[in-house]
């Protein structure tokens, strides 16, 4: 990979942020491979297409690219706030990537998010647009960034180190067996997920696990048998390789 940014193609662009944006995806469009099927055929979506930025013409699958100078902090601008809860609920969301480039505009960092780690938990409503702006009583949102299991972020490019395809290919096959289409169980397993990594040691109990409960509760107030939850997503990640049993009440990450 050429990890710089190519600034001829931003002549006709006068904000800064319509450089980055033309920048990252040309530099996307000319190094990067999708990071699902490991294909180097990137190709751009059509302007004002509502979903994505790039797609992968072997196995269909559609990017949005987000960059960000330095590094990415706890949050990452996005667009509506319906729009995204709207695309989150219903399954149509792009899969992610999120970039980090230096000062001399190359690429530092390249992370890539399964749409599979996206719920409405981490995406938080931005206050209206002041009725003076254009776009008055506009609803924008960010992504929590921090909030996002670690599990569901593959390095593609980590501190200008690159990662090959069939590396970053077989990691985002493994956390696909985490992949749940219903939003409301897949909270449930991303936020048990959280809290297992919250603890620091390799092996954990589940009387640790439980200390979670009411944390848990205030995420899903509609569930009245969070311990009972909490044991069936610890079998879910049990069955799917992320953990394992070590006998009594005890677990081993395996992450």
């Amino acid at each position: 990979m050429n990890l710089h940014f190519d600034e001829s193609v931003t002549v006709n662009y006068k904000s800064n942020s319509q450089k980055i944006r033309v920048m990252s995806e040309f530099w996307a469009l000319k190094n990067l491979f999708c990071p699902c099927c490991g294909d180097i055929h990137i190709e751009k979506i059509q302007n004002n297409f509502p979903v994505g930025d790039i797609f992968c013409k072997n196995c269909g699958e559609i990017f949005e690219l987000k960059s960000k100078k330095n590094s990415t902090g706890a949050k990452i601008l996005d667009g509506a706030y319906h729009t995204m809860i709207e695309r989150i609920t219903s399954n149509t969301n792009p899969q992610l990537l999120v970039m980090n480039y230096s000062k001399n505009l190359s690429v530092t960092n390249l992370i890539f998010i399964p749409k599979f780690f996206f719920t409405p938990a981490i995406i938080e409503r931005r206050k209206p647009l002041s009725k003076n702006a254009r776009r008055a009583g506009w609803i924008g949102c960010n992504i929590l960034y921090k909030k996002i299991p670690e599990q569901g972020k593959i390095n593609i490019i980590r501190e200008g180190e690159e990662f090959k395809s069939d590396e970053v290919t077989s990691q985002y096959l493994r956390i696909k067996k985490l992949q749940i289409d219903n939003v409301r169980l897949r909270g449930w397993m991303l936020d048990v997920l959280n809290c297992i990594n919250d603890i620091k040691s390799e092996i954990f109990t589940l009387k640790e696990i439980y200390k979670y409960a009411e944390f848990l509760k205030s995420r899903h107030f509609y569930n009245h048998n969070v311990e009972a939850k909490i044991r069936q997503q610890l079998q879910f990640l049990r069955a799917r390789g992320f953990i394992e049993f070590i006998g009594r009440g005890m677990y081993k990450k395996i992450f």
